[in-house]
C-alpha cells in the first residue's frame, strides 16, 4: 500500500481535478520519473492498494463536486493561503475567494482534514515582520474555527526562483531572525488555539512551543484511516527523497514539473511561463500520465513494487495473462475482481495497463 501525493509538483486540484478522478475510476496512474524523463512509473490506485491521498493546493473550488468520488479513500488536504497580491501569486484569486472555498471544503471534509499552509513566509522592505504578524492574524481570525493546524515556513532561494525574488527584494534571513519570525508567528496562532508548525526548517522551533511538521504526516494518516475503520497501525518510513529537514514520510507523487498556472514568483517546480502553458496544451483527461502521453517507442513501463520495481515487457505480460486465464476458469468475474486483487495486486494492475494500451491500440509496441 502506498500514500499518493497529489502533487508537490502542480495544483491537481486546481487545474487537473479532472484528470485525477478519472485515474480513480480507471484504478490506476503513472508518472514519469523526472531525473530520467523516459522511464514511467505505474501505480495502482484500487482503495486496497492505497493508504491516503495528500492533496495540495491553492485554489481548490472546482474540486469539491468531485470529492463523492474519494469516500473509499483516506484523504486530506494541505491548503495554502498567503496575504501576498497579484503581483507575486498572479493566478490564484481573491483572498475572499479563496478563503470561502477553505470554509467550504473544511464543512464538507472536517477541519482535521484540512491543513491552512502560511507558506512561504517573504520578508521585503514592504512586507516586514509587522506586516505578516498582521496579516496573519487576520487570516488566523476567519480561518481557525475551520482548520487545526497551520504550517508555516521561510521562503527558500531555490536557483529557478532567486530572479523574481530579487526583482521584489526579498530578503533571505539568517537564523536568529528566523527564529524570531517564527516566535512571533507562532505566538500569535496560539491565541487561536491553532497547533503552529515549521515544514523543512532547522531552526530549534520547539523551545518556542512549535512542532517541526510532517506534510504528508504517517500519524495523522493512521489516525484518519483508524477512524475510517481500519485498525493496520502501519509503520511509515522517512521520505529521504527530500530535504534532510523535512518530516515527511515516502509517498509516490503523480505531479509534473512547469505544469502549475498559479505562476507564483516564489515557485520551485516552475521554471519558465512559456513551458508551463506548452506542457499545459499535452494535458489529456484520458491519458495515464498528467499532461504527458505513452510514447511506447521510448517509454519504458515499471510497476511499482514494495522494495523496488519491475519492468512491464512481454514476459510480465504473458504471466499476467496465463493468472488471468487460470482464475477465470474457476470464478465468475466478480469473484475473480476480488481474488486478484487480494492475491496479487500487480497482475491486476498489468492488466488494466493492458486494457489501456488496447484501447489506444498500442499493445504491439509492447
Amino acid at each position: 500500500m502506498v500514500i499518493i501525493s497529489v502533487s508537490r509538483r502542480t495544483d491537481i486540484p486546481a487545474f487537473y481535478g479532472d484528470w485525477f478522478i478519472n485515474r480513480i475510476k480507471e484504478g490506476f496512474a503513472m508518472y514519469r520519473n523526472p531525473m530520467r524523463l523516459t522511464q514511467v512509473f505505474a501505480v495502482s490506485l484500487h482503495p486496497k492498494d492505497v493508504d491516503a491521498i495528500v492533496f495540495w493546493t491553492k485554489n481548490p473550488k472546482n474540486f469539491l463536486d468531485k470529492l463523492k468520488y474519494l469516500e473509499e479513500y483516506t484523504y486530506y488536504f494541505q491548503f495554502t493561503i498567503t496575504p501576498y497580491g497579484k503581483d507575486i501569486e498572479p493566478g490564484i484569486p481573491s483572498k475572499d475567494e479563496v478563503i470561502e472555498t477553505f470554509i467550504e471544503l473544511s464543512n464538507m471534509i472536517g477541519k482535521k482534514r484540512v491543513i491552512w499552509r502560511y507558506d512561504p513566509i517573504i520578508i521585503t522592505d514592504k512586507m516586514d515582520l509587522k506586516y505578516h504578524k498582521e496579516k496573519f492574524e487576520e487570516l488566523c481570525e476567519k480561518l481557525s474555527p475551520y482548520t487545526q493546524k497551520c504550517i508555516i515556513s521561510y521562503v527558500d532561494f531555490y536557483s529557478k526562483a532567486v530572479d523574481e525574488l530579487n526583482r521584489i527584494n526579498a530578503k533571505d534571513l539568517a537564523a536568529e531572525e528566523l527564529y524570531n519570525l517564527f516566535g512571533a508567528i507562532g505566538s500569535i496562532g496560539k491565541k487561536y488555539n491553532l497547533s503552529v508548525e515549521t515544514c523543512a526548517e532547522d531552526v530549534p522551533v520547539e523551545e518556542l512551543g512549535l512542532k517541526k511538521a510532517h506534510c504528508v504526516d504517517g500519524e495523522l494518516i493512521k489516525e484518519l484511516r483508524k477512524e475510517k475503520g481500519f485498525h493496520d497501525n502501519k509503520e511509515y518510513k522517512k521520505d529521504n527523497n527530500q530535504r534532510k529537514a523535512c518530516g515527511c514520510v515516502q509517498s509516490i507523487d503523480l505531479g509534473i514539473f512547469n505544469t502549475c498556472k498559479h505562476f507564483c514568483t516564489y515557485c520551485y517546480a516552475n521554471f519558465s511561463r512559456n513551458s508551463i502553458l506548452k506542457n499545459a496544451k499535452k494535458y489529456d483527461v484520458n491519458s495515464p500520465l498528467l499532461c504527458s502521453r505513452l510514447d511506447l517507442e521510448k517509454d519504458e513501463i515499471r510497476i511499482r513494487e514494495k522494495d523496488g520495481s519491475i519492468k512491464l515487457d512481454k514476459e510480465a505480460i504473458l504471466k499476467a495473462e496465463a493468472n488471468q486465464k487460470e482464475l477465470m476458469a474457476q470464478l465468475d468475474f466478480y469473484e475473480y475482481e476480488k481474488i486478484s486483487l487480494e492475491e496479487n495486486s500487480n497482475n491486476w494492475l498489468i492488466e488494466k495497463i493492458i486494457d489501456y494500451l488496447r484501447k489506444t491500440k498500442q499493445e504491439t509496441l509492447l
